[in-house]
């Protein structure tokens, strides 16, 4: 199914459809139709791609220092300078904010833990499989890579593979998910949802300029009524680690602070203003571009999300939305991480590189069950910020509701949604 269409306002919550709605392909029967040789990793190809991001920094950085000395070696007017480094500096901070994301996102495809592979008659697992771990074959190698690509864009590997790998578990479970979990109605203070658009303008930007350092220091869009001392640096948020995680996620504390003043040794050597320009600027952009394709990927008015008595791993995993995000440029800077996330929540030991061609076959085995738009990104963004406001207090299959309470999602998709929930729990 596709988000390209708009839909009148439901009054109230879906109610479960007959047994006669046909039941979808299982997940075991799902996987046996994707060729083994897309789950199969090539070292070269991976550590290419990465080696070309890095390769592109050096370019951007070097290019932009050039355009920045000729401007200044050129006989021109101060306006045709002034515009000149306006284009060459915003342009640096796009390309190469883009390409710092795409550094970020191999450092995600690298995670190595376990996800669900197979489950009993009552939908509970009973095998694992490592994943993502897509990149490499290599485990060592592949932590190395991970705990590198973060650590110098200001993430904890550590902490934040734990976090993920439960959000890739229980992914659209109101009571396990960790990323961008929705606020019930009861959670929210009425003003909240009378902003005008200038203030929910203001708040969008607040968001993507702070909400992933904001998740990460605060637990905010993860589980509510966390422990306010629950935070991806602190090794001891119980509802966030294990005991015996704690120790990684003190190492990636300690990776932080080695960062933080790595760059201070470079702002006190080169200039600070030097560091922000070439540096910092670029890093706010990665946070803005992974608050951006994770809430998009996640906050639909069409992906339903799932209490207890209705989540499996299957249901919550297509709970998803694939964008085409940024055209060629998504597909080139940022590995395609929003074209083809349905199949990275599926099957994340699927490399990156193999998502297009698996996807393929996701769309034809299950036409109904997947969801994707072609719809210029922003405008997404917007609309879903001011249209996924609240979920009901009650009911197993839930649907974000405006400010003023209505659902933007047909009936029809609804009834699509509804027989993976309520029907047979053994694929």
């Amino acid at each position: 199914m596709t988000a390209e269409k708009g839909y009148s306002a439901l009054p109230s919550r879906p109610q479960p459809v007959s047994s006669s709605v046909p039941h979808r392909l299982g997940l075991l029967e799902l996987r046996l139709q994707i060729p083994d040789r897309l789950f199969k990793q090539n070292t070269l190809l991976g550590a290419s791609f990465l080696l070309r991001d890095l390769v592109l920094v050096v370019i951007f950085a070097y290019t932009v220092y050039r355009v920045d000395l000729a401007i200044d070696a050129f006989n021109i007017s101060p306006t045709v300078a002034v515009l000149s480094r306006a284009v060459a500096w915003l342009s640096y901070w796009w390309f190469q904010g883009l390409v710092f994301t795409g550094i970020w996102i191999i450092g995600h495809e690298v995670l190595f833990f376990f996800t669900p592979d197979s489950m009993d008659a009552n939908g509970v697992f009973v095998n694992s499989q490592c994943g993502h771990g897509s990149f490499v074959r290599s485990r060592l190698l592949s932590e190395a890579i991970g705990f590198i690509c973060h650590t110098v864009l200001c993430t904890p590997y550590f902490s934040w593979k734990f976090t993920h790998q439960l959000h890739h578990r229980h992914h659209a479970s109101m009571e396990k998910d960790q990323h961008w979990v929705p606020r019930s109605r009861s959670s929210i203070k009425s003003s909240s949802l009378e902003d005008a658009p200038a203030v929910s303008l203001l708040r969008l930007i607040v968001q993507q300029l702070l909400g992933f350092p904001a998740y990460l220091l605060l637990n905010a869009s993860g589980q509510p009524g966390s422990d306010p001392l629950t935070s991806h640096l602190n090794p001891y948020a119980s509802s966030l680690y294990k005991p015996s995680q704690r120790k990684h996620v003190m190492i990636s504390d300690v990776a932080l602070v080695c960062m933080a003043y790595a760059l201070y040794l470079c702002g006190s050597r080169l200039g600070f203003w030097i560091i922000f320009r070439y540096y910092g600027i670029p890093y706010i952009l990665v946070n803005h571009w992974v608050t951006m394709i994770v809430f998009l990927q996640h906050t639909d008015p069409q992906l339903p999300h799932f209490r207890k008595n209705a989540w499996t791993f299957y249901v919550g995993a297509l709970s998803t939305m694939d964008y085409d995000f940024l055209g060629w440029q998504g597909r080139f800077f940022l590995h395609n991480i929003a074209h083809f996330h349905t199949i990275h929540h599926l099957f994340p030991a699927i490399p990156f590189y193999h998502a297009a061609e698996a996807t393929e076959i996701l769309k034809r085995l299950l036409p109904d069950n997947y969801r994707a738009t072609s719809k210029p990104v922003f405008k997404c963004l917007w609309e879903n910020f001011n249209k996924c406001q609240f979920v009901d207090d009650e009911g197993d299959i839930l649907y974000y509701r405006d400010k003023r309470g209505q659902c933007h999602v047909s009936v029809e998709d609804i009834l699509k949604d509804i027989p993976a929930s309520a029907g047979r729990r053994d694929t």
